[in-house]
Order: structure tokens, then C-alpha cells, then sequence
């Protein structure tokens, strides 16, 4: 559709229709910006997390269920 043609259109609409397609097109910008976000890489974590040097040994409330 051709700007022109879209702004004369907009151009006969009373004030406060405008203020709602106003609203709409500022809704539709958010959804687009919502909808291109990254993508996490793999590793980008790395560092952040450390394991206890006994994470593999077993728990011992957990002897009776063994």
C-alpha cells in the first residue's frame, strides 16, 4: 500500500480515531522489536555457575531409598 494513499486516509479521520491508530502503530512497532530479540549463544554463561567438588557424591537422607 502506497504512504500517500495511507496518509490521506488518515488525514479524513476525526482526532480521536487518530489518537487510537496512533496507539495501534505504536503497538505494532513494540510487537516487531518483541519479535527479532537474540538468541542466547551457547557458552555465553560460562563462568557464572561453580559446582561443589562433592556434587556426585551421594546424599545421606537418600541412604534409606538406596
Amino acid at each position: 500500500m502506497d504512504n500517500i494513499l495511507l496518509y490521506s486516509k488518515l488525514a479524513q479521520l476525526p482526532d480521536n480515531i487518530k489518537s487510537e491508530v496512533s496507539d495501534f502503530i505504536d503497538f505494532l512497532m513494540n510487537k516487531n522489536k518483541k519479535s527479532t530479540k537474540r538468541k542466547p549463544k551457547f557458552g555465553s554463561a560460562k563462568g557464572m555457575f561453580k559446582m561443589s567438588k562433592n556434587f556426585d557424591m551421594p546424599i545421606d537422607d537418600f541412604k534409606d531409598y538406596q
